[in-house]
């Protein structure tokens, strides 16, 4: 109906535009918690992992079912390419909790982040796609604020090892986005995430089986933070990115992302006492600038482009 003020649902009214950047505000929020939950929990890093991935899917199961049609027309090759992608994701949150064990939430979160800058650099080096001087300025900038975050905890080998298996866990999710990001050409968002996510719950249960690790009497403390995790910071937090690209431009969501580890540090200070030493809040402080900077020179390069 022209006249009758209805609004598509693809089209959101003006009030809608408004709350959008608010909604993916909520969702970092929601991501910054998982540091939170992991602090909590008592199980083994690919313990957890497995959890968290088994009850998103679990989650997901319900949207992607509604869709069936999206499910059906998934070729053989889509199927490799989610269960590759998944099993770089069950990677990524398994370095990411093992990192929480050893090292700072501040220190873990900052080079967590760094994802961006590892797709920059594969993309250079393997897909030929040239990036500025002002995005290679960025990419050492956030690279050189990580190795300062990182060598913070040289005096002390847990701390070290925790700061480097999280950096380790960046480059997993690099690749995992990298992957998705050819996925999502064709598959909608509530199918692949549910094929990612049974896909990595698969990876890392074959894991844990292959190194003869219990799956169960961990406590029930591990059940619920593991569904805090899949509810607040994967539905809520990782799947609202993925909804708000439709109407949102993608640096705001890469910029807004930056306040996680700010947000992850407040919980760390206010919860368990954490306060992030003077190199870690230096070079997060790099890599956050490195980070914006990078975003900037892509957004600026995509509207040359248009």
């Amino acid at each position: 109906m022209k006249g009758g003020g209805a609004v598509s649902a693809d089209r959101p009214s003006g009030g809608g535009k408004l709350q959008r950047p608010l909604v993916i505000l909520l969702g970092v929020a929601g991501v910054s918690l998982s540091a939170v939950f992991t602090r909590w929990s008592t199980a083994p890093a690919l313990v957890l992992a497995l959890y968290r991935m088994a009850l998103s899917a679990a989650l997901m199961a319900v949207p992607a079912l509604t869709r069936r049609r999206d499910l059906a027309s998934v070729t053989r090759r889509d199927a490799a390419l989610c269960l590759l992608s998944g099993c770089f994701l069950g990677l990524h949150f398994t370095a990411y909790f093992a990192a929480l064990e050893r090292t700072s939430i501040a220190a873990a979160v900052v080079l967590v982040d760094t994802e961006v800058l590892f797709v920059a650099l594969v993309s250079a080096a393997v897909l030929g796609q040239r990036l500025r001087r002002r995005a290679w300025a960025a990419v050492a900038l956030a690279f050189g604020g990580a190795a300062v975050v990182a060598l913070e905890g040289s005096g002390a080998g847990d701390t070290l090892s925790g700061n480097f298996i999280a950096l380790a866990g960046a480059a997993a999710m690099a690749v995992y986005t990298m992957i998705g990001a050819v996925c999502r050409r064709k598959l909608s968002t509530e199918a692949y995430t549910f094929l990612v996510y049974l896909a990595a719950a698969a990876f890392l249960l074959a894991a844990a089986l292959m190194g003869g690790m219990p799956l169960t009497g961990h406590g029930p403390v591990n059940g619920w933070t593991a569904l805090g995790m899949a509810v607040c910071c994967t539905l809520l937090g990782h799947n609202v990115f993925s909804w708000g690209l439709r109407y949102l431009p993608a640096a705001f969501i890469a910029t807004a992302k930056l306040l996680e580890p700010v947000l992850a540090s407040v919980w760390g200070l206010l919860l368990f006492g954490e306060r992030p030493g003077a190199l870690t809040l230096a070079g997060g402080a790099a890599v956050l600038g490195g980070i914006a900077l990078y975003t900037c020179a892509f957004a600026e390069a995509e509207r040359k482009m248009k």
